[in-house]
């Protein structure tokens, strides 16, 4: 005998139970029907994450910029604990009271809906559900008895499969409120300027209402007509005792007063790169300081309403402690088509000017060439047939590397990278996260560190904040999710030391004396000028905050006298007085590794008691771990000079004796000379001290037989091409001196005395002939130097 089947047995028994109830037969086959028809037919619940719609905040949730989807909506994603609660209450108070209870419909509410429409032959209150109204913005239903019909069915189906929280989130999410903006939370930051979470009791039932009708109640358009709305709010949340009596009096004697509307153009063009980097996010939050933004962007405004014409401007604000940027400013405005301000001047490559000096000099002070008062000279030099100039033309002969680069001197800073080599500096740059462009096919050279390179904003101002940082460059964060790259640009005593000496430059027009100066932020700036006035900078580092600066024209066209001190350091510094006030969290005292000590020019060294003649001019320094580098070598061979001279001294005259003619008692002395450069420059005492003692009488026939050096033809370049002046016919002149001769100057062309001087007093020579011709220079010391040129007509 079969053992029975369970199943078969069950199916039996409910077969059975259906016959004799063919009621209940009826509703097993409504469910089942029900049920099929939801697997076939679905609801379209969206994901508002995947609609097409972007917002970028700011750090504290501020929309900055909204990008519409393809149906030219802006939403701002929120859930239900960032929604104020007021918001909340005034809803489900006014729109659906029992929506946490009923599956989807309210039949109550349904038929006396029905009864007061019947009765007042208008519509009086709406039978529709807040579930209902989810089921008719996920999907297009008509307003009719079908429509409605199927919109009972798709609110039971969302009631199936969504808790309601969920079914709550579409509705804040999606609900309309006029001018292309659907959701509470962009309705609130649009018409209120505020987040959905801080709203009032009377902004919470002005939002509740305005997606009933939500272009006829735009408050910005009909504030009376939105005021009347939402005192029917008021007066449905009074009527149930929602709300105190004495709040409802309050929020309905509050004006309805809403913004202009318009979609957040704040820091527009950083949303768009961030957009850029990230096509699939809805939200993007930023680490942008809302206030700082607005302010920045304002005070650009207005400063380029001074400039001529087509005139941009960008700014960028960085926490030095996160490499986070608080400001950015692409463009002085983002719809100024004249003023292109659609392109972004933060991330655009342009000629940095000088500002790349800075880094230069930490590397030689890392190097061990220079330490802060490290004689260099501001002389006219040749470098391989470069011959740079300064800003104004003029030169400023022996200067102290802090002085050089706060000045901005070129020569220095082109005798500088010539000795660390271009090649070092770039990679140095590139490895902390700066790239250097050239042009196709060029190579590293001198002229970089004057602006003939490229370079863009936000690698600037990251490696600039290496000088508050302790050394260590990084990539601008733009969000605070972002990875944290960092690379070591220079140790911690350069960067101290190189901020130190342009905190030193104070602020243009600032008096010495300025009353509590100290309630000021210390700011360390350098600015910049490229070839043509086609860029100004200004960069500047405080202890919180790097703050870079470019003005000029994107289109490249030159803005003749628009230069960095000029134009772009004015805005810099009114940009870093409206910086939150704070210390920042980097520390600016000195690191154990620099010391300050005295050192004496022209020798680099520290002063020797017993020597005080070695001393021209005493100057205090900032070194790094002890080491002293001294007077930098002379760059050309030819006229290499040892500072430190020793000679042999007569006992009774103090004159100068020669080892053929020196006396058994003859003592050995020591003179420093001053670079052969420096020479026109000096002072009459400083000449003469770094000038050796005239010979004995009894050493003077051993003259010719010693060897003088030093001296330098300077006027014209050895293989130089002189060409006859245009619109004339005379040969050209040149003006010529003999830099470190002493005394007479016999002057010879091609063999030929053609003049005479004295020291390193110039001469004017005009060619008589056109061809390769020799000029040679010979002082009473036999001291002499040579040049080869050639004269074209």
């Amino acid at each position: 005998m079969s053992r029975p089947n369970f199943f078969t047995d069950a199916r039996t028994r409910t077969c059975a139970a259906l016959r004799r109830h063919p009621r209940w037969s009826i509703l097993v086959l409504l469910v089942l029907a029900l049920a099929v028809l939801d697997r076939l037919l679905p609801p379209p619940i969206p994901d508002i994450q995947s609609d097409g719609a972007t917002v970028v905040l700011a750090s504290d949730g501020t929309p900055l910029r909204a990008f519409a989807n393809s149906r030219g909506v802006w939403r701002y994603p929120v859930s239900v604990d960032q929604v104020s609660p007021l918001y909340l209450e005034a809803l489900l108070g006014y729109e659906d009271r029992w929506f946490r209870w009923h599956p989807g419909i309210n039949p109550f509410a349904f038929v006396r809906a029905s009864l007061q429409a019947l009765w007042h032959r208008e519509i009086v209150s709406g039978g529709s559900t807040l579930t209902m109204q989810v089921a008719r913005l996920i999907e297009p239903i008509p307003h009719s008895g079908l429509g409605k019909l199927r919109q009972i069915v798709r609110a039971l189906q969302l009631e199936i499969r969504l808790d309601k929280d969920e079914i709550l989130n579409l509705y804040l999410n999606l609900a309309p409120f006029g001018g292309g903006i659907e959701g509470v939370q962009a309705a609130s930051y649009a018409y209120l300027g505020k987040p959905a979470l801080r709203l009032s009791h009377s902004e919470a039932a002005l939002l509740a209402v305005l997606p009933q009708a939500p272009s006829r109640l735009r408050p910005d358009r009909h504030p009376e007509r939105a005021r009347r709305a939402r005192d029917k709010v008021l007066a449905r949340l009074a009527e149930f005792g929602d709300w105190p009596a004495a709040v409802i009096a309050e929020a309905s004697d509050e004006n309805v007063v809403a913004r202009h509307l318009r979609q957040p153009m704040i820091a527009a063009l950083l949303a768009e790169r961030l957009r850029r980097e990230q096509p699939d996010a809805r939200v993007i939050r930023s680490g942008i300081d809302v206030n700082l933004q607005m302010a920045v962007e304002e005070r650009i405004r207005l400063w380029v309403e001074r400039l001529p014409e087509r005139t941009s401007a960008a700014a960028l604000i960085v926490d030095n402690a996160t490499l986070e940027a608080r400001a950015y400013v692409g463009s002085a405005s983002f719809g100024d088509v004249d003023r292109l301000g659609h392109v972004d001047m933060i991330a655009a490559e342009r000629s940095p000017g000088s500002t790349l000096k800075p880094f230069l000099y930490g590397l030689a002070i890392d190097e061990g060439l220079i330490h802060s008062e490290s004689l260099l000279l501001d002389v006219p030099q040749d470098f391989a047939g470069y011959r740079p100039a300064n800003f104004g033309d003029s030169f400023n002969g022996p200067v102290s590397a802090a002085d050089a680069l706060r000045l901005s001197l070129n020569v220095p800073a082109v005798d500088l990278i010539e000795r660390i080599t271009p090649n070092r500096f770039v990679a140095r740059l590139r490895n902390s996260g700066v790239q250097l462009g050239l042009p196709r096919g060029a190579k590293p050279n001198l002229t970089m560190i004057l602006g003939g390179t490229s370079a863009r904003m936000d690698q600037l101002v990251g490696a600039y904040a290496a000088f508050a940082r302790g050394g260590v460059a990084g990539s601008v964060r733009y969000r605070p999710d972002a990875a944290s790259e960092q690379r070591r640009l220079m140790s911690e005593g350069a960067a101290w030391i190189v901020r130190t000496v342009l905190e030193d430059h104070g602020r243009p027009g600032d008096p010495e004396a300025m009353i509590d100066n100290r309630r000021r932020t210390r700011v360390a700036w350098k600015t910049g000028t490229s070839y043509g006035f086609r860029d100004a900078w200004a960069i500047g580092v405080t202890p919180g905050y790097t703050v870079g600066v470019w003005v000029g024209r994107p289109d490249g066209t030159p803005s003749p006298g628009q230069y960095g001190a000029a134009t772009a350091l004015p805005l810099m510094l009114a940009l870093v007085d409206r910086l939150p006030r704070q210390a920042g969290t980097v520390a600016s005292t000195m690191p154990a590794s620099v010391q300050q000590q005295d050192i004496c020019w022209p020798l680099g060294e520290p002063p020797d008691p017993e020597r005080p003649g070695l001393c021209h001019r005493r100057r205090s320094a900032w070194i790094i771990d002890g080491v002293i580098p001294p007077t930098l070598a002379a760059r050309d061979s030819s006229s290499t000079l040892r500072y430190r001279q020793s000679w042999l001294r007569d006992p009774v005259s103090g004159l100068r004796m020669l080892p053929g003619c020196a006396s058994a008692e003859a003592s050995v002395a020591e003179s420093a000379q001053w670079p052969l450069l420096a020479g026109p420059w000096l002072s009459a005492s400083e000449r003469r001290a770094s000038a050796l003692p005239a010979l004995v009488p009894a050493c003077a026939a051993f003259a010719p037989n010693e060897v003088v050096a030093g001296l330098r033809i300077d006027g014209v370049l050895r293989g130089a091409i002189l060409r006859t002046p245009p619109g004339t016919s005379s040969l050209p002149t040149v003006r010529v001196r003999a830099l470190g001769a002493r005394g007479r100057v016999d002057w010879l062309l091609d063999g030929r005395l053609i003049a005479q001087s004295n020291d390193d007093a110039s001469i004017d020579h005009r060619f008589e002939r056109i061809g390769a011709q020799a000029l040679v220079a010979v002082d009473r010391h036999g001291a002499y130097d040579s040049v080869t040129l050639r004269v074209q007509q």
